[in-house]
């Protein structure tokens, strides 16, 4: 996820050439911010909620990304509010669909690492 960040908003946006502080600090902010909202979306893929709505864990990964990728367009959304004045329907919509593909892309990977740890070891338990 971080790497689709950088992608989004280093290449497609190019909005980092804008960041007035030194750099090494927004990355090392970023990476933590990252990492916190890889372990809430693992949380989600692994709730009792998700498990009894989506059997399948690619599902699950995919379901849990959008539905987090809702949350965090939201909460960013409201609190990015007072910091710019370039905010328009455009904007907005290209922003929400960013949201959800980056966290149904980390749902994803979290499904993926699923399946391949945990269903194979299983299986091969199994034979």
């Amino acid at each position: 996820m971080f790497s689709a960040f950088y992608i989004w908003h280093g290449v497609f946006l190019n909005d980092l050439k804008n960041i007035t502080f030194p750099i090494f600090i927004f990355f090392g902010l970023a990476a933590l911010v990252y990492l916190v909202i890889s372990y809430v979306l693992f949380r989600i893929f692994e709730s009792k909620l998700f498990n009894k709505l989506f059997e399948a864990p690619m599902l699950r990964g995919i379901m849990s990304g959008a539905s987090l990728g809702f949350i965090l367009f939201s909460l960013v959304t409201v609190l990015a509010i007072s910091f710019t004045n370039r905010l328009n329907f455009t904007y907005l919509i290209a922003d929400f669909a960013w949201q959800i593909i980056e966290q149904v892309i980390g749902g994803f990977i979290i499904a993926l690492g699923k399946i391949i740890i945990f269903e194979h070891n299983h299986s091969a338990i199994r034979d």
